[in-house]
């Protein structure tokens, strides 16, 4: 004789306490960017699924959900998007709707997104890789994306770098070369820095789906640092690396304040709601620790503060 088995989750939990997060994180689905034109990007991607649960619930049958989730996920990813922020979206108001006992349902996103591109000397074909950051959040009140990429480049440090200049401003007056001989040399001829590899993350998020260019989030986030980086490099391509990097040497406060003011430009048809999200990490060459910087604010109050 078959029995009906209990449904614990429904239960009462012994501790009555609500949970914002609960559910699943490393699901692992394969998503198709559509492109005007040309053939689909295909991307293995990592996605976190959750929704809140009331302190009366004990569980969010996991099993179950699961299953909702990987309906949810796969009816999503079955068709190429052209905006992976707005397939997230897609995902979380359907989690949403399928939950009767939830208010909030998440969905985000991680991916590798490879861009073919010349190095900037020899012009040589390369490819470089941006982490794409996706996520969104429904709620009965609406649903708000996320969108944005996390890149690598390379910074200089201004502090070392001055300490440098000023050596060799000594140097060349103990040789006997004129003042401003000197400026003019060390203006053209960059001195020595302590350089580090750089993390810029940069993403925005938007209430009702306005169009935001990851790409043109990728090419701030790059720009932002003191110099690009290139998977393949020449020794023209080196060269020009290492000399724009030292003729553009940012503290990693520069990076995240040079993304602000690139950004306002980039993101002007984006109301004043619009929340940016703008982090730098250096790894630091001759520290055991690294450099961070960070800024969210809303674009309100960001053009505000560049207006001042």
């Amino acid at each position: 004789m078959s029995h009906q088995l209990p449904d614990v989750q429904a239960s009462q939990p012994d501790v009555t306490v609500g949970l914002s997060q609960v559910g699943v994180t490393g699901v692992e689905k394969l998503v198709k960017i559509a492109r005007d034109g040309k053939r689909p990007l295909v991307l293995m991607a990592e996605f976190e699924v959750f929704v809140d649960l009331p302190g009366g619930r004990k569980g969010i049958d996991m099993s179950r959900n699961m299953q909702v989730i990987d309906e949810v996920l796969e009816a999503a990813v079955s068709e190429p998007a052209y905006r992976v922020e707005d397939m997230c979206g897609d995902a979380a108001e359907r989690l949403l709707a399928k939950h009767e006992y939830t208010t909030t349902a998440e969905v985000s996103m991680t991916a590798e997104l490879v861009v073919r591109e010349d190095t900037p000397a020899s012009g040589l074909s390369t490819q470089s890789t941006a982490q794409i950051i996706a996520s969104a959040t429904a709620t009965n009140e609406g649903t708000r994306e996320e969108i944005g990429a996390e890149v690598v480049g390379m910074t200089v440090c201004p502090c070392s770098q001055g300490m440098s200049a000023s050596r060799a401003r000594d140097v060349l007056q103990d040789l006997s070369v004129d003042d401003d001989t000197i400026e003019e040399f060390l203006d053209k001829v960059p001195q020595p820095g302590h350089s580090q590899r750089g993390h810029a993350t940069l993403t925005v998020e938007t209430e009702g789906s306005p169009e935001v260019d990851l790409m043109d989030l990728i090419d701030i986030a790059r720009d932002s640092m003191s110099a690009r980086i290139y998977n393949l490099a020449k020794r023209p391509d080196e060269d020009h690396m290492t000399y724009h990097a030292h003729a553009n040497a940012k503290f990693v406060e520069d990076c995240v304040r040079s993304m602000a003011e690139m950004s306002i430009d980039a993101l002007d048809h984006l109301g004043d709601d619009a929340v940016v999200h703008m982090k730098q990490s250096n790894d630091e060459s001759i520290h055991q620790h690294n450099a961070h910087a960070e800024r969210e604010v809303t674009l309100g109050q960001l053009r505000d503060e560049l207006d001042a």
